[in-house]
């Protein structure tokens, strides 16, 4: 593995002229460490950012976030070559959803419309009907017929807040996100107790029963936005602490808590996201390596429910 000796700032240097030379563009997911957020070009939710680079002129993509993310990414740029710093940033919720498994759960299921929360594997997008967002996952839903029967999948919380925002019978894959399935409530009381005028934010990936404790509910890009917005001076954030980097630099003045699992540790941070760094980010920059690639035929099966989805949120 790469290993860097020089100084902090000279990497970044060292990054930025390499990014120049590759003509590359750098994605952060929200639920990256900060120095990966404050080199990036694009700092955002997934398919936000593979929109965004798929918009610009950069003949290299690096998606500093998750296999699915890059995924994603080449999905819509297949002309691009996208790196991820390491092919080992996987996704638990993702990697629980395997393609022979899901063609089963299709199969005992007949007639129903598959819609698929785009934090899935390329291989599932190709078997779904339609891709939805955590923004969007609600729409997605009202835009199927009544009496259409309907597969959710990868994420069952994800789908229990669907289904109560909608009042439609969702059929589950049982999935869910290592990070969201692993908040403690204890220390939500605990932390609402010592600041009793916070407001409670969650991503919809939480367990019910502290999504019924929010005060609002929606995707890192929402929850980003609304602790801007509000009028609140304070938040507790249940979801990856990744973003209190942004709500911090976005609204200095105000106050931002994340918190802990279920083991109480001081952060509940998605190991799968920390496994890329400066390091790695630069290594990747120097070899083009390691590259995303896709058979055309699977590119294409996955890339028409996320055209889908796209054609009806305009």
């Amino acid at each position: 593995m790469f290993v860097s000796s020089a100084p902090c700032s000279n990497q970044i240097q060292r990054i930025a002229a390499l990014k120049d030379q590759r003509k590359a563009v750098i994605l952060a997911h929200y639920y990256q460490e900060e120095e990966i957020q404050d080199v990036a070009d694009f700092i955002g939710d997934s398919l936000e950012l593979s929109r965004k680079a798929a918009a610009t002129d950069a003949e290299v993509i690096v998606f500093c976030g998750v296999h699915f993310m890059a995924e994603t990414a080449k999905i819509l740029s297949p002309n691009k070559t996208v790196l991820l710093p390491d092919l080992n940033a996987g996704c638990s919720l993702a990697d629980a959803c395997s393609p022979d498994e899901f063609a089963q759960f299709r199969a005992d299921h007949p007639g129903h419309v598959v819609i698929s929360y785009i934090n899935c594997s390329a291989a599932i997008k190709a078997q779904s009907d339609l891709i939805c967002t955590s923004s969007n996952a609600v729409a997605m839903v009202k835009s199927i017929p009544e009496e259409q029967g309907i597969l959710f999948a990868p994420d069952q919380n994800l789908g229990n807040w669907v289904q109560k925002q909608t009042g439609r019978k969702l059929v589950l894959w049982p999935g869910s996100c290592i990070v969201h399935e692993t908040f403690s409530e204890a220390a939500v009381f605990k932390l609402k107790a010592a600041h009793p005028k916070a407001e409670l934010i969650a991503h919809p990936e939480c367990q019910s029963h502290l999504l019924d404790l929010a005060d609002f509910i929606g995707s890192t890009s929402k929850l980003l936005s609304h602790s801007k917005t509000s009028t609140a001076s304070s938040f507790i954030v249940l979801t990856e602490p990744g973003i209190l980097h942004q709500m911090r630099k976005a609204a200095p003045h105000k106050e931002f808590y994340g918190v802990p699992g279920l083991d109480g540790c001081s952060c509940n941070a998605c190991p799968y996201m920390r496994l890329n760094t400066l390091d790695k980010l630069e290594n990747c920059l120097k070899t083009m390596a390691p590259a995303i690639n896709l058979e055309e035929v699977l590119r294409l099966r996955a890339l028409a429910p996320i055209k889908k989805m796209l054609e009806l949120s305009n």
